[in-house]
């Protein structure tokens, strides 16, 4: 299916992209001084007027629109030059376009070829170095934190690999790791030499120096406990086969950590990392990086028999001051050791000795306890274990099973009294179905109690989130204390396999070098009190401001799910957020088109179409232009349901409100909304002062579009749903403000964005190309009226074991946008990867002294850090650009993996401070590069918009792809299209 067009002159802001028939292209083989610029208000407009660099912005939006080349698939207009100038400083499209007119063609995996701007790519991750660091930032007030880092001594011993093969084979690690401690306990002083090695639970076992032979086999008995301390044990043989593989190279690690090599020796530090957890994996519960354990601290009920416990994340790291171990505390949903019935009764939240079940109190049963272990307690001592399949449909009482060849049956509640002399009390509820099919698959709830250390891996309901946010919320000092404690719990001075392998870990926290970036001057209407503004510690207001570009709603309408919100109340609400949008600098109609209109919340379909008819009808064919929308504050799947009617059916820009909000009025809520709604409308709220004067480097120069990308997968259980895709780009150069944005469906869990760059065969016009890149590209050509000839790429989501082949695909993916546009044209790229998932955390260096924090005791906004915690040698930062709220602060880790536009430290790290202070949804710094945030915010929005059915059972590439039309090769089912008005706005914001 051809990719949509833009119509002429309009700004795109997210289109839905249907899924193109054609499978996505495989990598490329043949891949290929900043000054800060702050000063006060009137310093700058008179720079400004001395150097000639700017407009008014309200005469330079005049000239960024309607500009645009004609339609056309293959973008031969889209290179068309410009007339309009950006400053006196700004290098113009031509000697940009000279300077990359080197080109060299590069063969592509279909046999074409594309353009390259004279630069060689490697042909594979293997002779790909990643951006080194171009030198350490200056700006900024230096100041001293504390990181959660702890220096590790590197070891001087050799470290031997050996190969482990057990059989019969062992699905479980915990069961290989018993099978392993049980041949160290018997051979170690013999066969293994005094050797204590350190095992990975799988197939790899490592060793401080050589073991005495290459290759051998051991015979090891295991002895199953779980069959208590009456009767006979089971006993388990096991063969176990140990064989030399290599010798890791400590000398290389060293090299790597010194900046000297700029190859990582994985499995050195593999090894390492091993040999430091594995004391910990024999005290607690290992889940991922993380260990848990119920005497950490007391555990906390979350409901519906769930408990948070308490552990810590542990990973060693290769840094600039040699080898880290980073220690985070962590929280993680445990499935609590409950009788089963009691599990049952919390699970339901009622009784269940005396009541029976309904079908669908069942169905929830059945799937909480499937794939869970039980222990039986009907039996004395015997505590035998087994994983729960599933739950009968009949209760206890009328289940009967075979005893016999000859089909003479017994049933279950005459079995369990004679065969255990156990009484069955609760003959009502359902058994257990456990093991294979056989007589002794039945087991009474009341005979059964949940094994202890097993994480919930589903989704928490909106409570048990909260009650989980109250246990993992805590305030700096508090971590950092909790921390430290960990550390000395651990002993690792103590722990002997740090000993045997050599390993000294330093128990206090790293001290490290920071710098606080100042925050950006931001400019406002002139016809506001205050024109220009300097947020202070993060945060500032809209007292005395307006809207840089305030948008005009003239029709609007609002209905009400919430039945507890009268009418009056809700007119209320309505006159006073529209008056909040007159005083932010928007013209807002105070009278709706029709009176508000109140339905029911199982009517949502009805209710909109109603309204949509009906405004429509009074206006006489003119679209209506805003819905705000009144919402219970718990709505279930009302919201999502609400934004895809309006936003693929209907096309209708909306704003929901929660009901405790229209009860609550707060002037600050008011004022959030309002901004939320300009930027709905295709207004701006704020922009950068350095941005309208052109002086942000590498930015103001030359026309630059700033990407933002991220992939959100479904939840964990959803087996089958595709993961959601979703590229924004800038559309205003010079303020770099406003977003468009693309999102597509793609494969389950796949991290690539496969829709970047697209080619396929249309009947008449032959091999059509398209993709996001692509069209974004163009979009920013036709709002601007300028080609991009810088692109700044950040990019969402990605893990470090990912960097390579993201990288390697998605560059590619922009260079053959690029080239499919005009011959030659190959912007320079910086591809940034954005991470919050880490586990890095910085604390003041006294936290008694206030003015080194904010209000809620974290590291102010803007500490940045690019030294000591970070790469030996590859461009990276940490940067915390939000002030806290309530818990510790988790800085961005921005780690800069190719660079072609030479920035330097400073460069780079000022402008993606700045940009936090741009997002448009609130007067506060952002703890995320705006670009990635809308990202992530489209990409969760279009999961709305997949068909209910879908969402519910997973479909979106299994069953679902049965009456799939249109659906690419790959099988994903396409999302819907928004409506066309739905396109120009930032919508998801």
């Amino acid at each position: 299916m051809p990719v949509r067009q833009l119509k002429e002159g309009s700004e795109q802001h997210l289109v839905i992209k249907p899924h193109l028939n054609n499978s996505v292209n495989q990598v490329q083989k043949q891949l290929k001084t900043a000054r800060n610029g702050k000063s006060p208000p009137g310093q700058e407009n008179q720079n400004a007027k001395a150097n000639n660099q700017s407009s008014p912005p309200s005469k330079s939006r005049g000239r960024r629109r309607g500009r645009g080349g004609r339609k056309s698939d293959q973008g031969d207009a889209f290179m068309r030059p410009s007339t309009r100038p950006c400053t006196a400083e700004y290098s113009p499209a031509a000697q940009v376009s000279a300077r990359l007119s080197t080109a060299v063609e590069i063969n592509n995996s279909n046999g074409g070829t594309f353009c390259e701007a004279g630069r060689n790519f490697p042909s594979s991750s293997k002779s790909l170095s990643f951006a080194q660091r171009p030198g350490y930032g200056q700006l900024g007030t230096k100041c001293v934190v504390k990181a959660n880092h702890f220096f590790a001594e590197l070891p001087e011993k050799d470290l031997n690999h050996y190969d482990v093969s057990i059989t019969p084979e062992v699905s479980s690690r915990n069961m290989n790791r018993a099978i392993m401690a049980e041949l160290v306990k018997l051979y170690k002083e013999s066969d293994l030499g005094m050797r204590l090695p350190a095992y990975d639970g799988r197939k790899s076992l490592y060793t401080a120096g050589e073991l005495p032979f290459a290759w051998k086999e051991f015979d090891i008995k295991l002895t199953d406990e779980d069959d208590g301390v009456n009767g006979p044990k089971r006993v388990r043989e096991y063969k176990v086969v140990i064989k030399f593989v290599a010798r890791a190279n400590l000398h290389h690690l060293g090299q790597f950590l010194a900046g000297k090599r700029a190859d990582a020796p994985q499995e050195a530090l593999q090894i390492l990392d091993i040999v430091l957890r594995e004391l910990s994996n024999k005290r607690y519960c290992p889940v991922g990086r993380s260990f848990f354990s119920p005497n950490i601290r007391k555990p906390q009920r979350l409901g519906e028999g769930l408990e948070s416990w308490c552990g810590f994340y542990q990973s060693i790291r290769p840094t600039q001051m040699g080898l880290s171990l980073n220690i985070d505390m962590a929280s993680a949903a445990f499935i609590e050791a409950l009788p089963v019935i009691d599990f049952v009764a919390q699970l339901l939240g009622k009784d269940v000795l005396t009541k029976t079940l309904s079908d669908s109190d069942r169905v929830k049963i059945k799937k909480a306890l499937r794939g869970l272990k039980v222990e039986v307690t009907h039996r004395g001592h015997i505590r035998r274990k087994y994983r729960v399949s599933g739950i009968t449909s009949q209760p206890t009482r009328e289940l009967v099973f075979p005893v016999d060849d000859n089909s003479n049956m017994k049933s279950v509640v005459e079995y369990f009294q004679e065969m255990y002399g156990f009484t069955i009390q609760h003959t009502h509820l359902p058994c257990l179905q456990v093991g294979n099919q056989r007589k002794a698959n039945y087991l009474p709830l009341e005979a059964c109690k949940i094994v202890e250390g097993q994480r919930y891996t589903k989704r928490l309901n909106d409570k048990q989130i909260t009650a989980l946010l109250k246990v993992t919320c805590q305030r700096p000092r508090d971590r950092e204390h909790d921390i430290l404690q960990t550390v000395q719990h651990n002993a690792y001075d103590q722990d002997p396999y740090a000993k045997e392998f050599g390993m000294n870990i330093s128990e206090k926290l790293a001290s490290v070098e920071a710098r606080v970036l100042p925050a950006p001057w931001l400019k406002y209407h002139e016809n506001g009190k205050e024109k220009d503004c300097l947020p202070q510690v993060g945060q500032w207001n809209m007292m005395n401001k307006k809207m840089i570009n305030g948008m005009t709603v003239g029709r609007w309408a609002c209905i009400n799910f919430s039945r507890s919100v009268q009418e009056n109340v809700a007119r209320g609400f309505c006159s006073e957020l529209a008056r909040m949008c007159q005083v932010s600098g928007m013209e807002f109609n105070p009278e709706p088109v029709i009176p508000i209109y109140t339905a029911w919340p199982d009517d949502v379909e009805k209710a909109l179409k109603h309204v949509y008819h009906a405004c429509t009808n009074k206006l006489k064919g003119k679209e209506l232009e805003l819905l705000l929308v009144i919402l219970p504050d718990n709505n279930g799947s009302l919201y999502g349901d609400l934004k895809r009617i309006c936003e693929t059916d209907l096309g209708l820009i909306s704003q929901c409100c929660l009901t405790k909000h229209v009860f609550k009025i707060s002037k600050q809520y008011l004022a959030n909304v309002s901004l939320k709604i300009n930027v709905k409308m295709g207004g701006r709220n704020t922009v950068l002062l350095d941005a309208i004067s052109c002086r942000i480097p590498l930015v103001s120069d030359i026309p630059t579009i700033i990407f933002g990308a991220d992939v959100t997968h479904p939840e964990n259980g959803e087996d089958s749903s595709p993961s959601i895709a979703a590229v924004v780009a800038s559309q205003d150069w010079p303020e770099v403000t406003k977003y468009a944005g693309l999102v597509c469906a793609q494969a389950h869990r796949q991290e690539l964005i496969q829709d970047l760059y697209k080619t396929w065969q249309d009947p008449v016009r032959g091999t059509v190309s398209g993709g996001m890149i692509r069209e974004l590209l163009v979009s920013f050509r036709k709002a601007t009226g300028q080609k991009p000839l810088r692109i700044i790429f950040y990019r969402d989501g990605v893990s470090e074991g990912q960097f390579y082949q993201v990288l390697l695909y998605e560059l590619d993916a922009i260079r053959k946008a690029c080239a499919s546009l005009e011959p030659n044209y190959q912007p320079p790229v910086t591809f940034i990867v954005v991470q919050k998932r880490h586990h890095t955390r910085l604390f003041a260096n006294n936290h008694r002294d206030r003015s080194s924090t904010d209000k809620s005791g974290n590291v102010l906004p803007g500490t940045i850090v690019d030294t000591k915690i970070c790469h030996p040698t590859e461009f990276d930062f940490y940067l915390c650009s939000h002030a806290g709220i309530q818990g510790t602060s988790r800085p961005a880790h921005y780690h800069v993996l190719w660079d072609e536009n030479n920035f330097t430290a400073d460069g780079i790290q000022s402008l993606t401070n700045n940009l936090c202070y741009t997002y448009a949804r609130c007067t506060r710094s952002v703890s995320v590069v705006p670009p990635a945030y809308y990202a992530h915010l489209a990409a969760f929005r279009a999961r709305f918009y997949m068909e209910p059915e879908l969402q519910e059972n997973g479909c979106g590439v299994g069953q679902g792809t049965k009456n799939t039309r249109g659906a690419g090769e790959s099988g994903v089912r396409p999302l819907p299209a928004l409506k066309e008005n739905v396109k120009r706005v930032m919508f998801y914001c």
